[in-house]
């Protein structure tokens, strides 16, 4: 079976790990500044604070905008459930608005008709690697005063004209395990404003100001030196993992271009392929079971649209929902609040895979056996 994900972990990181084991410091130290300060760099920003995972990113970037009780955080339903609950977990209200329908990113168009009063927060989500429309949602956020909160959990280096993600607003970062470059699990806040890397760094760590200091409530949210000693050897390879993903997808869309609908990459943006996602419009669960008969993984991110899922159903009063053509967001439990691209996508979209692991082998297989079972 050719895998969907297949993270490369080699000498580098082997040698990483065991000299943090024998180190002796296994807790937040001089690894992960240093893979903090390698971080920025790379999304050319000032500051980078590491954290204990990708939601745990979210949450406290929220947390260091100041979002909490009575605000609304516009975002998008076709993504990972941690979007959203971040934004349920520090007090606000998730507003769904729909996406666009090529790259499957926040509709800036949607978002901007979706501002009430309470709004005080965007957060786009850079979808199976493609980078959202950043300019535009920049250029909402700075003139309603918004904070421009980032989910660039599967978008590690990449850029629209050459500017990183990660350094348009407040970029929130995952290094999970199947992620373009991994720490097992992890996170990153990076951002230009220091009174935001301060606050995040002051609440991933209890609130302490110095050892045994509180000056506010915080969390345990704190990344380990062994992760950051994987980050940095991970981070010497992210180029390389990159030009493999947009190799290995440029190759598939040659050859599957007139099978299937292929991913589009919009000009001047750098898709970094997290996900090879193409559409099927029918009968997408034989498509998968009989590819996987042949021997391709493959996996669908994701099936059921956030305000679809059962607890957002079941929490209706929670969350609000702009359905295209409106002109205010409802409550999400009203059976009329529809985002039809997003329920398009969820129910259209496959990700073969797309990893650097691939052989050329490997992706003659993939190429071959999908248009085989499309005939």
């Amino acid at each position: 079976m050719i895998p969907i994900a297949h993270p490369l972990l080699g000498a580098e990181e082997e040698a990483a790990t065991l000299g943090v084991l024998a180190s002796g410091q296994l807790a937040q130290g001089e690894r992960v500044a240093a893979f903090e300060r390698r971080f920025a760099e790379l999304c050319q920003v000032r500051e980078a604070v590491a954290v204990s995972s990708g939601t745990a990113a979210l949450h406290l970037a929220l947390l260091a905008h100041n979002i909490g009780r009575g605000d609304e955080v516009i975002t998008t339903a076709f993504s990972f459930v941690a979007t959203a609950n971040a934004i349920l977990l520090v007090g606000a209200t998730p507003v769904f608005v729909d996406i666009e329908p090529d790259t499957y990113t926040l509709d800036p168009v949607q978002a901007e008709t979706a501002l009430t009063r309470r709004t005080k927060a965007i957060i786009p989500v850079h979808l199976y690697g493609h980078p959202c429309n950043m300019n535009r949602l920049q250029q909402i956020a700075e003139a309603y005063s918004l904070a421009l909160i980032e989910d660039a959990s599967q978008a590690h280096a990449a850029t629209i004209d050459g500017r990183p993600v990660g350094s348009f607003g407040t970029g929130c970062f995952s290094f999970y395990a199947t992620r373009n470059m991994t720490t097992g699990e992890g996170g990153m806040v990076t951002t230009n404003d220091p009174a935001i890397a301060e606050l995040v760094r002051l609440l991933r760590n209890h609130g302490q100001e110095a050892r045994y200091v509180q000056i506010a409530l915080g969390y345990n949210l704190r990344m380990t030196e062994l992760q950051a000693a994987l980050g940095i050897a991970q981070i010497e390879k992210l180029e390389y993992f990159t030009q493999r993903r947009i190799a290995n997808a440029t190759y598939l869309t040659e050859q599957l271009k007139g099978t299937v609908q292929t991913p589009v990459e919009r000009p001047g943006y750098r898709h970094v392929y997290h996900q090879y996602t193409i559409k099927i419009p029918s009968k997408r669960y034989e498509f998968i079971t009989e590819l996987r008969a042949r021997g391709v993984d493959t996996t669908i991110n994701y099936p059921i649209p956030i305000h679809q899922q059962p607890f957002y159903r079941h929490k209706s009063c929670l969350f609000r929902v702009l359905t295209p053509g409106k002109r205010a967001p409802v409550k999400g439990g009203n059976p009329l609040a529809q985002l039809p691209a997003t329920e398009n996508a969820a129910q259209q979209v496959l990700s073969l895979p797309v990893h650097p692991a691939l052989s050329q082998e490997d992706l003659s297989t993939i190429a071959r056996e999908v248009v085989a079972v499309c005939k």
